[in-house]
């Protein structure tokens, strides 16, 4: 079902793309030094965002909307981008990539269950954790190029959500009204689940970041509540300019 609005987010896409293409790389020769928890977070994260996004790509075209679809593709080409930073910034601290981690296949495998709708809301799971560790690695670091890396990507994070949240309240509009509070009701419980697992699984780095497990969990479940109103909200915002938690200020604790 064609949805409206995006012929916008394609523009908004088209120009980060201009823009990343004029500002160019980091400077990889200042070399990374970081302790050895928060190296495996971000490999672990490298190995998250490096997929070829073909799954979601054909189900954007079976949607039926061909802004939606040139949309969908200009996301999996920024988060390309964003294993290919997040390699680069491992190769200049001297550290591997992964060539898989568990946590990975369990979320590939639970997107390509069904249609686009249950993508979308696993997908957003992903999306809203990875908001939080890069916030945490952006401010957490002490190191530069980390600090540079995690911000680019954190910029780009910012409005990956509500574009999300601008598809999934058309998808969810399709269900009847009843439905709609519960299945994302049940989003917030698979969210909770997935956060205590990648806090338990990145707590000494996120130590190490400034940042312990229980308010990890706190703020990314506070986040997740603009995510609820955004994607139920009655009138969104037409152009998905203000739909989600990041576009605006985020309401969370500590330093933005």
């Amino acid at each position: 079902m064609p949805t409206g609005g995006f012929a916008e987010w394609t523009r908004r896409f088209e120009d980060e793309r201009e823009r990343r293409r004029a500002q160019g790389d980091p400077d990889w020769g200042r070399g990374a030094a970081l302790p050895a928890a928060v190296w495996a977070g971000i490999q672990r994260f490298q190995v998250g965002e490096n997929g070829d996004g073909a799954n979601l790509v054909g189900k954007a075209d079976q949607a039926g909307d061909p802004d939606y679809a040139r949309a969908v593709r200009l996301f999996v080409a920024e988060e390309q981008n964003h294993a290919r930073l997040l390699a680069r910034l491992l190769a200049a601290g001297g550290m591997p990539r992964l060539t898989s981690h568990w946590s990975d296949t369990v979320f590939v495998r639970l997107r390509r269950l069904m249609g686009l709708r249950l993508e979308l809301l696993v997908l957003m799971i992903a999306e809203v954790v990875a908001l939080r560790y890069y916030r945490a690695l952006r401010d957490g670091a002490g190191d530069a190029l980390t600090s540079e890396v995690a911000g680019r990507i954190l910029s780009d994070e910012r409005r990956h959500v509500p574009f999300h949240c601008e598809r999934l309240h058309a998808s969810l509009a399709e269900l009847p009204r009843l439905a709609r509070r519960p299945v994302m009701a049940g989003w917030r419980l698979l969210l909770l689940a997935a956060t205590l697992v990648v806090a338990a699984d990145h707590g000494r780095g996120l130590r190490r970041l400034g940042t312990g497990r229980r308010r990890f969990v706190a703020d990314v479940m506070a986040s997740s509540a603009e995510v609820v109103s955004a994607v139920l909200a009655a009138r969104p915002d037409a152009n998905g300019l203000e739909c989600g938690p990041e576009v605006r200020p985020p309401r969370l604790s500590g330093p933005a």
